[in-house]
């Protein structure tokens, strides 16, 4: 199992210049290599391979200087990221979805480097980390770092440098703890609603910041391009968007670990968020949110803790009435469930995820190493049982 330990660096401003360099040679020689396979196949219809442009790099070093101080293993993580951006791009070609021609990195859309192997040009010493070129930077380890260190990568986000630490830790796996299971189902008025009538509010961070964002980006906007000023407007407006991602990543995490503590199945929904946020009325509402983001910690925390999560298919899981299975249609103004077949009567996103709580125990009976992020389609609703009248 790998996981991911984020911590703070506590640079120094020669510390920070010195990052800064080895950043911007990253860049340049991302969009050197792409250039020449852009070149090359534009001039000689042909493709170039990681290998050359390897062998390219290694004959560069010795005439550029900056190039010279690039960890070489360092550098070659950079050119294969070029070389999967182009594999996914012709993977996307080939199935006829839309391409996306890999991009020329500008200093704001490339911020981070990687070591591909840990004690080659980085190594933690203590609370401090050794960079190849730049020194021991001081890191605030809130937490120890376990498992076994693969790869380091350090990261500029708002003004502010972290390393993260991808370790491999032995495999956790499922047990049965006794404990409840619960289905939760994710809104906009309640961030999460469980099985139980159980409520977490959404916070809607971003809706906060909001008249905050506006003022910055207004002041973005009415800067010259390229000048100094709208650098530093710039790096406020990121430093907002920063501090409004890590609320809702903190939020994310706390609210995750509860249910983790607590239950011994969760069960989801497998959502398509990209195709909700083409809802221009909701769009911001869910993005806010950030479901995904949610669902990917809630799945990383049970998987570490050894609890079962399941998705499931989330078509009709508000239309169905959980107690006798009818269809019951609302649209989204309705945030009552009132069956009248039954008589069930409760909130909608409560009968969603007691819905979405039955279709998980369908896998119940499956052994316990296949029921981790295990998906359960809805069954035909020809084969679906229909009460007697």
């Amino acid at each position: 199992m790998r996981r991911a330990f984020r911590y703070r660096l506590w640079t120094n401003a020669n510390q920070e210049r010195e990052l800064g360099i080895i950043l911007e040679s990253h860049r340049r020689v991302y969009n050197s290599c792409l250039q020449q396979r852009k070149t090359a196949y534009e001039t000689e219809q042909r493709s170039v391979k990681y290998t050359e442009q390897s062998a390219w790099f290694k004959a560069e070093r010795s005439v550029n200087p900056f190039f010279a101080r690039l960890n070489f293993s360092s550098a070659q993580d950079t050119m294969r990221r070029l070389d999967k951006a182009f594999q996914a791009f012709f993977r996307r070609v080939k199935a006829g979805e839309k391409s996306g021609y890999p991009r020329f990195k500008g200093r704001d859309r490339y911020d981070s480097f990687t070591f591909p192997a840990y004690g080659d040009g980085v190594r933690l010493i203590g609370d401090r980390l050794r960079v190849q070129h730049v020194g021991l930077i001081r890191v605030k380890l809130h937490r120890p770092v376990q498992g076994e260190i693969k790869t380091v990568t350090l990261r500029q986000e708002a003004g502010k440098w972290y390393v993260c630490f991808s370790c491999v830790l032995p495999d956790v796996s499922p047990r049965d703890t006794g404990k409840a299971a619960v289905g939760i189902d994710v809104g906009l008025s309640h961030f999460l609603t469980t099985s139980g009538g159980e409520t977490e509010p959404n916070p809607r961070y971003l809706s906060d910041a909001l008249p905050r964002l506006r003022i910055a980006g207004r002041s973005v906007s009415r800067k010259k391009n390229g000048g100094r000023n709208r650098r530093k407007a710039v790096r406020r407006l990121a430093r907002l968007h920063a501090r409004v991602r890590n609320l809702r990543r903190e939020h994310h995490h706390q609210a995750a670990l509860r249910l983790v503590r607590r239950f011994g199945l969760i069960a989801a929904e497998s959502l398509n968020v990209r195709g909700m946020l083409r809802n221009g009325r909701l769009s911001r509402a869910i993005a806010d949110a950030g479901w995904s983001g949610f669902l990917l910690t809630l799945r990383s925390k049970a998987e570490s803790a050894g609890v079962r999560f399941v998705e499931v298919d989330p078509r009709g899981t508000s239309q169905e009435c959980s107690q006798c299975g009818r269809e019951v249609r609302k649209d989204l103004t309705v945030r009552w469930h009132d069956c009248p077949h039954c008589g069930l009567s409760l909130d909608r996103d409560q009968n969603a995820a007691l819905n979405i709580l039955a279709r998980a125990r369908l896998v119940r009976t499956e052994p316990v190493g296949d029921n981790v992020g295990h998906k359960v389609k809805r069954p035909p609703r020809s084969r679906r049982l229909q009460p007697t009248e």
